[in-house]
């Protein structure tokens, strides 16, 4: 399920409780509205109401202990519908999914967060690297990321 930026920051936060899976964060509703620095409220499809910046979101999402992620490897990789589903039901993509958003939080981390949100970040994707189920995944994850931080390498998946 899917919750956008038209809500309130409390019913986002409500709505988190009972399985949203994807949260927009500074989205704009206005033709061309990305290619204004300011979000441009004159011509909006609909009202924004969370009003906040990616950062601010991302930091939130941290703080309440979810894992934002920015991942798109599996319509990448192919794996839509029944490929994906085969890697739900027999658990293995706890070794696909939780690697990819790990690795692409530390992009997003190393590129645009604020020192707070890295802070935050750093440090919960460190503890979060102990949740990927296979050691040779868990691995090549740690490694992965250490190379996002340490160079302008990116787009690892699994």
């Amino acid at each position: 399920m899917i919750i956008s930026t038209r809500e309130s920051q409390e019913v986002r936060g409500r709505a988190l409780d009972i399985g949203i899976s994807q949260i927009s964060g500074a989205s704009r509703t206005s033709v061309g509205g990305y290619t204004e620095e300011e979000r441009p409220h004159d011509s909006e499809q609909f009202d924004v109401s969370d009003q906040r910046t990616l950062d601010e979101v991302v930091n939130w999402l941290m703080k309440l202990g979810y894992i934002p992620s920015f991942c798109t490897a599996c319509y990448r990789e192919g794996r839509t519908g029944d490929r994906f589903m085969a890697l739900c039901k027999n658990g293995q993509i706890q070794n696909c999914c939780h690697p990819n958003a790990l690795m692409t939080l530390t992009e997003y981390l190393v590129d645009y967060a604020s020192e707070e949100t890295k802070e935050i970040g750093f440090d919960l994707i460190a503890k979060e690297l102990n949740n990927i189920p296979k050691e040779k995944v868990k691995a090549i994850a740690a490694q992965n990321i250490e190379d996002i931080k340490a160079s302008n390498r990116r787009d690892f998946r699994f």
